[in-house]
């Protein structure tokens, strides 16, 4: 059966992603993937803080007071909370910079492979 569904194979083959295109899909998905951890990771770290609040209050102990104790367990995840932002910020830049490039360039490099001809009904059954 020689006839086929497909279109027929030119020996040039055309990239369509030059450029920054070439690299904004993958850059989309490992910025998402960064901002979807980095978003765990801040609920993560505010039931920890909302967890050592809880035990540290048990003895009668407010985590409001100055003493040195509560300022430890306060500043104790401040880091991670910190680099977490800073991830996820730069993280939603890079996402939205890449779906930009992606919306900007959605139309080129697309070619109609039959030549603009327009197939009816009938022609699909031949």
């Amino acid at each position: 059966m020689e006839d086929s569904a497909r279109p027929p194979q030119s020996g040039e083959h055309q990239p369509t992603d030059r450029g920054p295109a070439k690299y904004a899909r993958p850059v989309l998905i490992a910025a998402s993937v960064v901002a979807v951890i980095c978003i765990v990771l801040l609920v993560i770290i505010f039931f920890l803080d909302a967890f050592n609040a809880t035990v540290y209050s048990v003895g009668g102990n407010s985590i409001q007071d100055d003493t040195q104790e509560a300022r430890d367990i306060r500043g104790l995840y401040t880091g991670a909370r910190t680099g977490s932002i800073v991830f996820l910020v730069a993280s939603l830049l890079a996402a939205a910079a890449a779906a930009l490039v992606l919306y900007r360039g959605r139309n080129r490099g697309l070619r109609d492979p039959d030549g603009g001809e327009d197939v009816d009904f009938e022609d699909l059954g031949r």
